[in-house]
């Protein structure tokens, strides 16, 4: 695999996003490398993924969605409703097409983000958690609790950053992407069988 220079993905991201989701984007890359040192991940693939998990997110509706089209990305109907929710299966897509990442976990960890998905692998989780708990952030609640749980227990964190994110999706009617039910239910419960992938 050819290494890659965070600096120039640095740039890349500084050009590609607006200033509010560029900040974001350099505390998840910075939360998420102090949580693989903490849980013994690569800290570089964490930095990597921390800084390409919202390469997508400044693209327009119309971009995202021609994007899928043309690639054959699949769009479910909340998607295809609201296509700001594409943004990480767009992202993983120019992970690898845009940005030359090759490695299946860094992939996979920009792919899951913002859903989860049952059995995710140890960077899947810390980006996830990462992106909820980066120091821009401070609307969530239970904040201050959850980052303290992230750096103790990754797959408790990850429940109440589900929890909380159903909860709230559930009093603003907003949509609900079946498969962040489907994540917290696995890890709700314990459950070590996985979707079939």
């Amino acid at each position: 695999m050819r290494t890659i220079d965070l600096k120039k993905i640095r740039k890349a991201m500084e050009k590609a996003l607006d200033a509010r989701r560029y900040e974001h984007t350099l505390g998840v890359e910075y939360t998420a490398a102090a949580l693989a040192m903490c849980h013994g991940a690569s800290i570089k693939n964490a930095q990597l993924a921390g800084l390409l998990h919202d390469c997508a997110k400044c693209l327009s509706d119309e971009k995202r969605l021609s994007l899928c089209e043309k690639h054959n990305i699949s769009v479910n109907d909340i998607e295809r409703r609201n296509p700001s929710l594409l943004h990480a299966k767009v992202g993983s897509f120019l992970a690898m097409e845009e940005y030359n990442v090759t490695d299946p976990d860094v992939i996979h960890a920009i792919l899951n983000h913002t859903t989860g998905r049952p059995g995710m692998s140890l960077l899947e989780k810390i980006v996830f958690v990462a992106d909820y708990i980066e120091p821009g952030r401070n609307k969530a609640v239970n904040l201050d609790e959850i980052r303290k749980l992230a750096f103790a227990n990754l797959d408790m964190a990850m429940i109440r950053i589900l929890e909380d994110t159903l909860q709230y999706l559930e009093e603003c009617g907003g949509d609900i992407d079946p498969m962040t039910r489907k994540t917290y239910e696995f890890y709700r419960t314990g459950k070590e069988e996985t979707d079939g992938r």
